[in-house]
C-alpha cells in the first residue's frame, strides 16, 4: 500500500490528476499552449505571470484563455 495521493485540480473544465500539483507554466506546456498571449486565472482570479512557477492548489479551477485576433 502506498501513501501516494493525486493531486486534483480542474482544467478548462476537465478534471485531471496529477503526483504532485502542477505550476501553471507546466500545465500550458503539457497542453502545448505558449507562455505569450495567454491570460490565466485559477479559483476566478487572474493569475499574474510572475506567479506561473507555483504550484496549484489542490482542488483548483483553472481558467486558460487564448488571445484571439480578428473581429
Amino acid at each position: 500500500m502506498t501513501n501516494e495521493v493525486s493531486v486534483g485540480i480542474t482544467v478548462n473544465g476537465e478534471d485531471k490528476y496529477y503526483d504532485a500539483a502542477p505550476t501553471v507554466s507546466q500545465l500550458l506546456n503539457e497542453l502545448g499552449l505558449p507562455e505569450k498571449g495567454i491570460a490565466v486565472a485559477v479559483d476566478g482570479v487572474v493569475c499574474p505571470r510572475g506567479r506561473w512557477s507555483e504550484p496549484v492548489s489542490r482542488g483548483a479551477n483553472v481558467e486558460i484563455l487564448t488571445a484571439v485576433q480578428g473581429g
